[in-house]
């Protein structure tokens, strides 16, 4: 049975700092491209972030390029995803999912939604004063 679950999410104030784990289960963590995706209260779910089998190339939305920061571990098979200078616009629930295929584009950009494989129950982030 394959398991992504995801952890770190939690209410911080704007300027503040976190960061989200995804621990994977029942997949061969090396050969997946990972991502975490995204989806604010009333709005659609949209891409955050992504990273490619070997590491080696990321990509990110606009919105949280130079602040977010995405990792992984495969020895934990474990995601990570360190934001910083967290905005109001950043509240959401964060899900990482997993596909296993290469970045478009040499890591040009993330799969789209529909092409993901396997995602998380996902990890509420709140950003409030």
């Amino acid at each position: 049975e394959v398991r992504l679950v995801e952890s770190g999410g939690e209410m911080v104030h704007p300027g503040g700092s976190l960061r989200l784990s995804c621990v994977v289960w029942g997949l061969n963590f090396h050969d997946y491209a990972m991502g975490w995706i995204r989806q604010a209260p009333g709005k659609e779910r949209e891409g955050v972030s992504c990273i490619s089998w070997s590491g080696a190339r990321t990509h990110y939305a606009e919105s949280v390029q130079g602040r977010f920061t995405i990792s992984r571990d495969d020895a934990r098979t474990t995601l990570y995803l360190q934001m910083n200078s967290l905005e109001a616009e950043d509240t959401a629930m964060y899900y990482c999912a997993a596909v296993n295929k290469p970045l478009p584009g040499g890591g040009s950009s993330c799969p789209l939604l529909s092409e993901w494989e396997y995602w998380g129950q996902g990890t509420q982030v709140t950003v409030s004063s």
